[in-house]
């Protein structure tokens, strides 16, 4: 055993301390030998005082090596902590027992030891696999030391309704689980790979070198002996009491997970939620089981010690919305089904022929939505379930949508325009206990493991029912429903308690789950209501996914086109114009790819079609960047409305808003530089109504670290939000949401902009997408858009390769026509994109051609530059250029 041979532990960590043992596993008067990794000395010698001690316990079949990252920023004087990382009896470098040893004996076995150590609090547990379970234990055991607890993956309950993970099951099987986890070393050897991304061979070799010999793994093989399968195992008491008891443990707790754990996957996760809801939580997106290799655990541990992390965040109390000030979202679907319009229609979808598929007046949608609620309270929705709804916007979802907020459930949302890959990853974060979907949407969550009661739409056969693992549909709790006459409810949910977690698109990296209040998206009802006069009455065509539920919420009625929402490049003009007809529509919400097809396929239409699309008064384009040219042509066909693009992102819907006209008036300053700060990106407005904006300038490598808002016109930095709509958090993102409001008061975008003198923003592109050239931050936006008034260049994206600070700057442009392959663009264009580049201030250093430009699978529209910058560096490099 030689200290210095494990890459990151100090030597003068280790030690060995004798423990007189007090458990059942071993005779009286027993003494055992431990191993620990310790910094108290370390703290000692360097003359500084400890905050506390974190107490870290290891799981299967590692050993104390995994917390070295905390020993060392134990170690600093920037905030010492005492960090005592054990080998448990059996383990690590800890004796060898030979004795076999229950749940129960390995708490007692740490309480033995703490006792020895003669630990004071304030005492901090840590835990990872079984090490949490223990750490737990302990934690219990001895309230009048503890201070908090954190956790990674572990587990402290085993559904009934669920079995083991299959890893586990197989390591337990009688065929395989000697050999597998004592005479070979073959679970050692499989515990490592799931690190994420490898472990180098150095870390490796630390975590084999406690375990060669079969002798040596003898407690290998008997921890996972002790796993608790049912409640027949001799562990299960002790693991059902630590279970129970976590319910009343109030002390500060801290969760870390790596969701892609083939062992405690999200589903534990999410019980140690419900077991500890006050907990923080940050899942790392693409850790796994080893997350304390796969992340940087220390820094949020340290973080999460210092200072606010650790609160809980507000109450949440059952009381009247009204009481608050704040009507709830359906306020106005319940008084228009009261009032003298209560037969009018409420709600419409329609079907691919032009015709209307379905409707509802506001008395039937409004006696569907109490049914609905009805139905779903008695099959166990209630306030604070989690309900993922995987429905096409339209009738049905409208109705379900409604029904789940009035109950006080928290609504899912995460459309399948996020492809399966991250719609899978999306729903298994936000583990629902309700999953109610169309056939499509519950096939998937039968392959891809998703959690949730299942419930169609509607009926099915019981044969399908029972392939599906549907409990129920929507038709038939709707019916069950209304034969229960439910009283409207008394009292709505808390204002401030969690209403809806809608997922991004994922342009940037996975999709994130944002979650609203009620208040929040109250707001949010208000702020489109006050910002472009939508009033009861209204009539809308929703063709926008965020927006398409928003109609009851603004008194209007709306109708959801014959097209893909989830693929706004499938709406047709024919299919809006009949869409406007049925309801003789004031009001348009469609997103830029949406509009794009819509001029694409105009030609053709009745005078009918023509007629309805002149009676529009308002149009809305959200979702990424309008061109005015695009406007120019919209407006033709929507001779009478108003265009208008706000911009937004899911975090705070809408921000700023500007209109055609506008946008002609800002790119004529740009043009004539008769305004200071105009130009150089895409001019978004002003803020709307109840909202604030401002910037954090930028460094000079391109990020945004300050924390002081400015508005001066021309500075450009990273885009900041302050209003009453603004999301509450992200889901289980601890982290994420701690960066994101590091400026008080403020919500950081991760977008880049300016003002200009007239007090518009104008947006230069991502935080992320930066180019930091040598001597030079390049933001995207602006030379993009010199780029693409080029006749041969339909899109443009300029992207960053090399390392930062000297990267060269590549422009990647769509051709018109579209180019046969993909790579270096011909002489001629690239000097053409060059030169118009250079007249926006930027030099290009290399000019690739695409036939068309990746973009997100949700808008169709976004350019996924950091996938771009990727190929670039490969074509730049020699490789074969491919398809970007």
């Amino acid at each position: 055993m030689v200290a210095a041979d494990w890459p990151g532990v100090d030597a003068a960590w280790s030690r060995e301390i004798d423990v007189a043992s007090t458990s059942a596993a071993d005779v009286p008067g027993t003494v055992r030998r431990w191993h620990l990794l310790d910094n108290a000395a370390q703290l000692s010698r360097r003359g500084l005082t400890p905050a506390g001690t974190l107490l870290c316990v290891h799981g299967n079949p590692t050993w104390s090596y995994l917390w070295r990252s905390l020993l060392a920023a134990g170690s600093d004087p920037a905030h010492p902590w005492r960090v005592v990382a054990v080998d448990q009896l059996d383990m690590g470098f800890s004796e060898r027992t030979g004795a076999f040893r229950r749940l129960a004996d390995r708490i007692n076995d740490l309480g033995d030891l703490t006792d020895a150590l003669g630990l004071a609090g304030p005492v901090v547990t840590v835990g990872h696999d079984w090490g949490g379970v223990i750490s737990l234990g302990w934690a219990l055991a001895h309230p009048q030391l503890l201070a908090g607890v954190v956790l990674t993956n572990t587990a402290v309950h085993q559904p009934s309704d669920s079995g083991i993970p299959p890893a586990l099951r197989l390591a337990l099987h009688p065929a395989v689980h000697g050999w597998g986890t004592t005479t070979s070393d073959a679970f050692l050897r499989v515990t490592h790979s799931l690190a994420h991304p490898p472990l180098p061979a150095a870390f490796r070799k630390a975590y084999m070198a406690p375990y060669r010999g079969a002798r040596r793994r003898a407690g290998v093989g008997n921890f996972v002996a002790d796993i608790p399968v049912d409640a027949s195992h001799p562990s299960f008491p002790a693991l059902s009491g630590v279970a129970e008891g976590l319910r009343g443990l109030k002390v500060p707790a801290l969760m870390l997970w790596g969701p892609r754990d083939p062992i405690f996957s999200d589903r534990y996760l999410k019980d140690l939620i419900t077991r500890l809801p006050h907990a923080t939580v940050h899942r790392f997106e693409g850790a796994g089981h080893l997350v304390a290799e796969d992340r940087d655990i220390a820094t949020p541990v340290f973080e999460w010690l210092a200072g606010p992390g650790r609160d809980s965040g507000p109450a949440v109390q059952e009381i009247q919305a009204e009481a608050d000030g704040v009507p709830p979202l359906w306020g106005p679907l319940t008084e228009l089904a009261a009032g003298t319009a209560g037969g009018d229609t409420a709600v419409a979808e329609m079907a691919a022929d032009g015709s209307v598929a379905r409707w509802l007046s506001w008395q039937e949608l409004e006696g569907n939505v109490t049914a609905v609620a009805a139905g779903l309270s008695e099959a166990g929705v209630r306030r604070g379930s989690r309900v993922s709804l995987m429905v096409p916007p339209g009738v049905d979802l409208t109705v379900v949508l409604y029904a789940c907020l009035r109950l006080g459930a928290v609504v899912v949302v995460a459309d399948a325009g996020l492809g399966t890959r991250g719609l899978s990853r999306a729903v298994k974060g936000a583990t629902p206990d309700f999953l109610i979907g169309i056939d499509k949407a519950l096939a998937a969550a039968s392959v891809l493991g998703w959690s949730g009661r299942r419930i169609s739409v509607q009926d099915l056969s019981a044969a399908r029912r029972r392939l599906l693992g549907v409990e129920t549909s929507l038709v038939a709790l709707a019916r069950r429903g209304a034969g229960l006459s439910p009283e409207p409810p008394s009292a709505g949910p808390d204002p401030d308690a969690d209403a809806a977690v809608l997922f991004t698109s994922g342009s940037t990296g996975p999709a994130k789950g944002v979650l609203y209040t009620h208040r929040q998206l109250a707001a949010m009802r208000d702020t489109v209501a006050e910002t472009f006069g939508i009033r009861s009455g209204a009539r809308l065509v929703a063709a926008f996914a965020p927006f398409a539920l928003l109609g009851p919420a603004l008194g209007a009625v709306s109708v959801t086109p014959a097209m893909d929402v989830t693929l706004p490049r499938t709406l047709t003009a024919h299919a809006l114009a009949d869409a406007a007809a049925a309801i003789n529509a004031t009001v348009v919400f469609a997103s830029p790819a949406a509009l794009r097809n819509v001029i694409a396929t105009r030609d053709g239409m009745s005078e009918d079609r023509h007629q309805a699309l002149g009676r529009v008064e308002l149009l809305l384009s959200a979702g990424a960047p309008v061109p005015e040219a695009l406007l120019t042509r919209v407006q033709r066909l929507l001779p009478r409305a108003s265009l208008h693009t706000p911009y937004g992102m899911t975090e705070a819907l809408p921000v700023t808003d500007i209109s055609l006209e506008q946008i002609r008036t800002a790119e004529a300053d740009a043009a004539a530089g008769t305004v200071p700060g105009a130009g150089n990106g895409v001019c978004v407005g002003r803020p709307v109504h109840g909202a604030r904006a401002a910037v954090i300038p930028l460094a000079a490598d391109g990020t945004a670290p300050g924390n002081e808002p400015v508005t001066e016109p021309g500075v450009t930095g990273e885009i900041l939000v302050s209003a009453p709509h603004v999301k509450e958090a992200y889901d289980r993102l601890w982290l994420t949401q701690r960066e994101s409001v590091r400026t008080a008061g403020w919500h950081r975008t991760g977008d880049v902009g300016h003002f200009d003198a007239a007090g518009r923003l104008w947006v230069e592109g991502r935080l992320a997408h930066i180019v930091t050239a040598p001597g030079a931050v390049v933001t995207p936006v602006g030379t993009e858009q010199a780029i693409e008034r080029l006749d041969s260049v339909g899109q443009a994206a300029v992207v960053g390769v090399g390392p930062p600070g000297t990267q060269a700057v590549v422009a990647v442009v769509e051709t018109v026509p579209p180019a046969r392959k993909a790579g270096p663009a011909a002489p001629q264009l690239a000097g053409r994109v060059r030169g118009a580049a250079l007249e926006a201030g930027v030099n290009i250093s290399a000019v690739l051609a695409v036939p068309a430009q990746p973009t997100d699978i949700r808008h169709n529209a976004k350019i996924d530059r950091t996938r771009l910058a990727r190929w670039a560096s490969r074509v730049l490099a020699g490789g074969r250029p491919g398809k970007p």
